[in-house]
């Protein structure tokens, strides 16, 4: 994988870390109610490790051949 790439998806995931815990912050100072949040943040994560388990399977298996041959 291309270095670009990481830090890329490494500065998503750090946002995302954030933005996460700015809402916890703001919900155990009650200045948001967490009744829903919660839930969502938690699908939100559990929808985003799916997609990175995919990817990386992509990128593993069929994409990382390297042009060499396997041999059968």
């Amino acid at each position: 994988m291309d270095k670009s790439v990481k830090k890329v998806v490494s500065y998503i995931l750090i946002t995302l870390v954030l933005l996460f815990t700015v809402i916890a912050v703001l919900g155990v100072w009650e200045f948001i109610d967490l009744s829903n949040v919660i839930q969502k943040i938690m699908s939100s994560l559990l929808i985003i490790f799916a997609a990175s388990a995919v990817v990386l399977f992509i990128f593993t298996v069929l994409i990382k051949d390297n042009g060499q041959s396997k041999p059968t």
